[in-house]
């Protein structure tokens, strides 16, 4: 389940690696994982899933009924 936290960490490694960094890690699933230049799509694309897993849970709980 996604987190802000996650979310948080997965845009500021994004930055980072837009910003001239060579090399970013992140804790994903239990393991650290390393992106760099080469591969920062899939990064985009773990920030993408983080996104639609947040949004919805968000959008779930606005349409609980009691």
């Amino acid at each position: 389940m996604a987190t802000t936290q996650q979310l948080q960490e997965a845009k500021a490694a994004l930055h980072n690696l837009m910003t001239g960094k060579a090399v970013v890690s992140l804790q994903r699933d239990g393991r650290k994982v390393e992106y760099t230049p080469a591969n920062k799509a899939q990064l985009q694309n773990y920030i993408n899933q983080l996104e639609s897993e947040l949004n919805a849970r968000s959008v779930r709980r606005a349409f609980r009924f009691y």
